[in-house]
Parts: structure tokens; C-alpha cells; sequence
């Protein structure tokens, strides 16, 4: 099964849209898990636990665990996802964009070390800095187009040819790099107008829509612009507002009871 069936078939079974953001950062962790060597693997496995029935997919973003020096937990993380919740898809967020074999070497990285099903890509190098993770035909290639963050106009939204460049990136995924069927788009949820815009660009692309909760997007108008026909269509991330909704001992089951608040609350509007 490739990424795309493997994530249609999770929004189907667990009738959700959501997407957990597997972003743990040491000094914000339980006080139970202070100090453990393996704090952010049990952190994150409990997570998992508590939510893998809410959720069509998981997203370890792996600046997190770099930064921290916590890269085998994130290997061991996916690795659990992998044997606990086979069915749910691991996007792995790295924003990758190099060209070359520098991004054969990420796109290995991704998909064979860490064994994620999708990954994050920047396409501002153009379409050789993307192909040696679209070459995976089974493997989800997750391109940002108009991001959530406050200052993602700067870039995206220059006119080139009488439209936004964040318009030229759909168009051109849409037309002309999604070949093997298994590329998707970053919307941000901060960005309503533009993501109904995007949609009646693209009828059949999946889109990543980040920013809800701590972000401050509306959940309503996310599902009613962002949905494709079939009332799919968008993987809706949250990081914060669901891996920190206690920070006691009971907080793998305030993230279940979170992740299943933010499903219910999206279904409300499909």
C-alpha cells in the first residue's frame, strides 16, 4: 500500500482528518519524565497510544530531535508508530531542499533510515531538488506552498506573471511533478483565502494544513475551503495543543481526549 492509499484508508477507519504533531521539546515535558534518558521515546510511545484512534497521521518534525541530540529516539518513535499503529501514516517534517545527490541522500535519509511514509519539501530549487523524493513512487512528497507562518508573504506572495508565486508552485505540482500520483501541498490554516483558492486549483492534491490551535487558524473555514469532493482531501496538523494538553501524569490522556475533541470538532463541518 503507498502513502496516498495508506492515508485514505486511515481518514476512512478512524473517520478523522487529524494529524498529530510529534514535536517534543525536553524542558516542556512532564515532570514524570524529567530526566529520563528515554523521556521524549516514552513521551512520544504514550502519545501514540493515547491518540492512534483519532488520528490519520503522525508528524515527528525532525528539527526536534537534532536539535536535541535525539535522533535515534525519533528512529525509535517511527519504528513504534510503525509496529503499534501500522496503519497510520508517518509524515516526516524536514523541509528538505538541496539538489543533486545531496537530495538523493535526504530523500534516503527520510524514507530508508528513518522509514517515514512522507516527507516535507521546499521547492524553491526548483524540480531537481524535489525528484529524488517524488522517484519514490510509494512514498508521500509533501511540497510547501503557502505557509502558516506570519512572514511567508515575503517569498510567496510575489507576482510573476500576473500571479502569486504560491500559485506557480500548485500549478506546477499539479501539471507537471506529480507523475507518480504521491505529491501533496503545504496550506497554511492561517491563510483561508487562499487555501479555497488553492483547492479550486487543485481538486485532487492532498494538502498539509498546519496551523490550527496554538496557531490561531478556524477550524470551520479550513474544512469548508479545504476539503477535496469527497470530504478528504487535508491532513490537520496539531503539534502543541494536543502533545501539551496536561502536563501532569494524566497527559497521554488529555492528548487522546484532545486529538479526539479536535476530531469531532472538524467532522462537525465536513
Amino acid at each position: 500500500m503507498n502513502f496516498m492509499e495508506k492515508l485514505t484508508a486511515a481518514m476512512r477507519r478512524n473517520n478523522s482528518l487529524v494529524c498529530v504533531g510529534l514535536d517534543p521539546a525536553l524542558n516542556k515535558l512532564p515532570a514524570v519524565l524529567q530526566g529520563r534518558p528515554d523521556a521524549i521515546y516514552e513521551f512520544n510511545c504514550r502519545l501514540v497510544d493515547a491518540t492512534k484512534d483519532y488520528v490519520c497521521a503522525y508528524k515527528p518534525q525532525a528539527a526536534y530531535y537534532a536539535g536535541q541530540d535525539c535522533d535515534e529516539a525519533l528512529k525509535a518513535s517511527i519504528a513504534y508508530i510503525k509496529e503499534n499503529a501500522p496503519d497510520v501514516p508517518v509524515i516526516l517534517d524536514v523541509k528538505r531542499g538541496d539538489i543533486g545527490s545531496t537530495a538523493e541522500w535526504y530523500a534516503k535519509e527520510a524514507f530508508d533510515r528513518y522509514g517515514a511514509d512522507a516527507v516535507t519539501v521546499n521547492p524553491y530549487m526548483g524540480y531537481d531538488a524535489v525528484q529524488p523524493f517524488l522517484d519514490y513512487a510509494d512514498k508521500g512528497v509533501i511540497i510547501l506552498c503557502r505557509t502558516s507562518n506570519p512572514h511567508s508573504g515575503d517569498l510567496q506572495n510575489l507576482v510573476a506573471d500576473g500571479k502569486p508565486l504560491y500559485v506557480h508552485v500548485a500549478e506546477l505540482v499539479r501539471d507537471k511533478w506529480n507523475g507518480n500520483k504521491n505529491a501533496a501541498l503545504v496550506i497554511g490554516a492561517t491563510y483561508p483565502e487562499e487555501l479555497r483558492e488553492l483547492r479550486q486549483l487543485c481538486p485532487d492534491l492532498p494538502f498539509l494544513v498546519p496551523g490550527v490551535g496554538a496557531q490561531g487558524g478556524d477550524v470551520e473555514k479550513v474544512v469548508k475551503y479545504g476539503c477535496s469532493a469527497d470530504g478528504l482531501g487535508i491532513i490537520v496538523n496539531s503539534s502543541r495543543g494536543i502533545i501539551y494538553a496536561s502536563k501532569g501524569e494524566d497527559y497521554a490522556e488529555a492528548a487522546g481526549a484532545a486529538a479526539k475533541e479536535l476530531r469531532d470538532q472538524i467532522n462537525s463541518y465536513r
